[in-house]
Formats: C-alpha cells, structure tokens, sequence
C-alpha cells in the first residue's frame, strides 16, 4: 500500500480546508511621497577642472591602490619572516649534529623513544581488546605532560654538567 492510498483513506478536507488561502493586502498611504527626490536640487556633480590630470580619479582607485601596497608590505615582511625561519633552522641542524656525542642528548633521544614504543605498543594492546578509550588516551596523555616535566628539569640539571655546544 503506497503513502497516497493510506492519505486517500484518511478523513476528507472541508471546503474551508480546500480553499487557497488569501492573497496579501497591501496597504496604501502618501507617506511614501516624502522620500522621492526634490526635482529642483542639481543631479550631477561638478568635478574640478585638472580631474583628467589627476593620478587618482576616485575613492576606490585609492583604496585599491593603498590595498596593494599593504599587500607587498605583508608579502616582504612574509619573505623576511620565511627566510629567517630558514636560518634558524640551519643554525638548530649545526647545534643538533654538534651536540650528537652529548650524553644528556643522547639519553633523551633513547628515552623519548622507548617511551613512544611502549606507549604504542600499550595503546595497540587495549585497541585490539576493545578497551582503548577517551579516558585512558587522556590520561596517559598527562601522564606523558608530567614525563615532559619532570625530563626539562632532570635535562637542565645534567646540562650544566655537560653544557651543550653551540
């Protein structure tokens, strides 16, 4: 049975029912007149003399001409930003191969990756058991914010023991 046939079964509309609703009234009044425009004012704006000589013409070719010059500021200003983000991270990659024999960076980088190997191989544990939640994600994930802490610490410590090369 189709949904026609149970709406065709169901209780007929009255005549009231049927009929189209009544189209809008709209409501007419002279209050409309105040707001035409005063035929005896000047419809057209003088423009000085030297216009065609003028370098800017209009309010938008003026706003259009500041627009691109903020927008080459914040390009150079994005290109210094660029390369000194390069030599920085040219100046970080000397310090990192300087500083590989250094015991304090070594212990970190063996730690930290102990870490996430048993972190991952945990978390894979409890996902094929069902049992890896929102909450244990949580809460490891402060347990390793407290792991962090107590390592800058435990770092800076040993750092002044074997200060790194720069």
């Amino acid at each position: 049975m189709s949904y026609a046939d149970i709406a065709a079964s169901g209780p007929k509309q009255t005549a009231e029912e049927a009929r189209a609703p009544a189209p809008p009234v709209i409501e007419r009044t002279d209050d409309s007149v105040s707001s035409l425009v005063d035929v005896d004012s000047p419809h057209v704006s003088s423009v000085p003399s030297d216009y065609e000589q003028q370098s800017v013409k209009t309010d938008t070719q003026a706003e259009r001409i500041e627009f691109e010059a903020q927008e080459k500021e914040a390009a150079a200003h994005a290109e210094a930003a660029k390369d000194k983000a390069k030599e920085k991270a040219k100046k970080d990659a000397h310090i990192a191969k300087k500083n590989a024999d250094n015991p304090v960076v070594l212990g970190n980088v063996a730690t930290i990756s102990l870490l996430g190997g048993v972190l991952g191989i945990g978390a894979y544990r409890k996902w094929s058991r069902n049992e890896l939640s929102w909450n244990v994600v949580g809460a490891w994930a402060g347990v390793v914010g407290l792991f962090a802490l107590g390592d800058y610490y435990v770092s800076n410590y040993f750092f002044k023991k074997y200060p790194p090369k720069k």
